[in-house]
């Protein structure tokens, strides 16, 4: 009997592991839940998302970023236009104010991998940077989820 309540308790130990976020953090900036979908084969391009929260007292401003698996990262912005979606790169740098959360998501802002230089495969991690206007540079790792893949599914927390 006991041994089946150790083998419960390791099974659920190893489940609420899995479950923890990405957070990765920088003075004020914290970033959580890197990702990034599967691309088919031959793509050129992926998609990362993300949300950046600023928890302190001044804005800072994404300026930029790479991602080793691309030869060039943007900042991308999707605006309703007369009923269409439209997808622009963000010239300039993107605001985060004090308390805001930026929420990068499939169908709305995101950073883009642009040039792939290997796919994305589910299950790999992508090491990337964030170029922040204050807080500098903070290296992340974004989760390659599959294909079809709407997010990472933990609202749980830990800090790299």
């Amino acid at each position: 009997m006991e041994r089946i309540f150790i083998g419960i308790g390791l099974v659920l130990v190893l489940m609420v592991g899995s479950a923890v976020a990405e957070q990765f953090k920088a003075g004020s900036l914290v970033v959580e839940n890197p990702w990034a979908r599967e691309t088919p084969k031959g793509a050129t391009v992926g998609g990362g998302y993300l949300e950046i929260r600023n928890t302190g007292s001044a804005p800072d401003r994404l300026i930029g970023g790479s991602v080793t698996a691309a030869k060039r990262f943007q900042v991308h912005n999707m605006t309703m236009e007369n009923g269409v979606a439209k997808m622009r790169e963000v010239t300039g740098g993107l605001e985060i104010k004090p308390g805001e959360t930026i929420k990068f998501a499939p169908g709305s802002s995101h950073v883009m991998f642009v040039d792939l230089t290997q796919p994305l495969r589910a299950g790999d991690k992508v090491h990337g940077t964030l170029r922040f206007e204050h807080a500098g540079t903070i290296d992340i790792e974004y989760s390659v989820l599959g294909m079809g893949a709407s997010g990472p599914a933990s609202d749980s927390h830990a800090v790299h």
